[in-house]
């Protein structure tokens, strides 16, 4: 399976730099998974496209302020460090202390072992938080480090409101809008590095009419990674390396998605990482199908590509994705890589805004 198999051609003038508003009023290109038929619609009347007895499911993780920017100790030149994940570390964590894997720049001056040390100021102008590079994190090759981050204000927590911005995907320049514009209305417990952005689009009025429509609501979380946006290398698709991903799956969800199939309705996932939630809480570590049951921040490398099975999705609420990314891989395994791509082709030459803070697709 060719990596460039999923690879298109993308106008960099298609590329939304800020969110549409009303969020529910971007547009929407419906497909029909069996046909691959289209549809041109605005996001709102994804509750005419709704039956009684479906059930929407979507990841209510929040972004957190992991990207920091401040001086390096000593030199004073300019550093930043991108929080990744949370690890463990060679002391254990307390409130003002723990550890977590990050991206960091300049890389060749914050190696571990040099006693690099990078400190972040608050809105008072003092050092709020301070970053120790101290080792490699998941092997040198991906530049990813292990930070101590440290801080004598109550909390990590605080230090990091105080110090930290909301990342933004690369491909998001100069924009200078509302940071909470990259949160969902429904997101909760700050763990993820990017957001959910298929579900940028729900307003709290649009989750209700889907309810008023006879449509149930829940959510599960998967804390999304940076690898998010990052293209496949492999010229063989099947090659790559999957990133490892945290996700909870609650029994309150697998109890309405049970109840949903009994009753003949349709699991409708928003987003892709619902679909990677979801479909690993069906599989062991393996891959092996083991029958869906909750799960409690478990980890997935679940590599969905055409051929694949979907066990608990029925339907998708999903944005634009990158290029040649293992996203388009698990939307293309949804719907058929010919479908999408026709699909792709469609919303360019209709001019639809792409990727994060663009339009969306429902494949139903």
């Amino acid at each position: 399976m060719k990596t460039a198999d999923f690879d298109y051609e993308l106008p960099a003038e298609l590329i939304a730099q800020e969110p549409h508003l009303p969020r529910d009023e971007c547009r929407m290109l419906v497909m029909d998974r069996k046909t691959g038929e289209l549809a041109d619609r605005i996001f709102k009347d994804v509750v005419s496209y709704l039956r009684p007895g479906d059930l929407l499911i979507a990841n209510e993780t929040r972004v957190m302020p992991a990207r920091l920017i401040g001086r390096k100790r000593g030199s004073g030149g300019e550093a930043e460090v991108f929080l990744l994940r949370e690890a463990a570390g060679p002391e254990p964590r307390t409130n003002q202390v723990a550890f977590w894997e990050a991206l960091v720049r300049p890389g060749k001056r914050l190696k571990p072992g040099a006693g690099a040390v990078v400190d972040f100021l608050g809105g008072d102008g003092q050092v709020a938080l301070s970053a120790e590079v101290i080792d490699w994190a998941s092997g040198e090759q991906k530049g990813e480090r292990l930070v101590r981050l440290s801080t004598t204000l109550p909390s990590l927590d605080e230090a990091l409101h105080e110090a930290g911005r909301t990342p933004l995907p690369p491909y998001i320049k100069d924009y200078a809008g509302d940071d909470e514009l990259y949160q969902t209305v429904y997101a909760t417990r700050e763990s993820s590095a990017a957001a959910p952005t298929a579900g940028l689009h729900f307003t709290p009025e649009l989750i209700e009419a889907c309810k008023e429509a006879g449509a149930a609501w829940e959510t599960v979380e998967l804390e999304v990674g940076l690898d998010t946006f990052r293209v496949v290398d492999e010229e063989d698709a099947e090659d790559h390396a999957m990133h490892t991903e945290r996700y909870t799956v609650p029994a309150r969800t697998v109890d309405a998605i049970q109840a949903c199939k009994e009753a003949g309705g349709r699991v409708i996932a928003v987003g892709t990482t619902s679909v990677r939630s979801l479909e690993s809480a069906c599989r062991d570590a393996e891959g092996r199908v083991t029958g869906l049951e909750p799960k409690e921040r478990a980890a997935t490398s679940l590599f969905l590509l055409p051929g694949s099975r979907f066990f608990v999705v029925d339907g998708l609420i999903t944005n634009f994705h990158v290029p040649r990314s293992t996203l388009m891989m698990l939307v293309s395994a949804f719907a058929g890589r010919d479908s999408v791509m026709d699909a792709y082709a469609h919303a360019i030459r209709e001019r639809y805004r792409m990727l994060s803070f663009g339009d969306a697709m429902l494949i139903l």
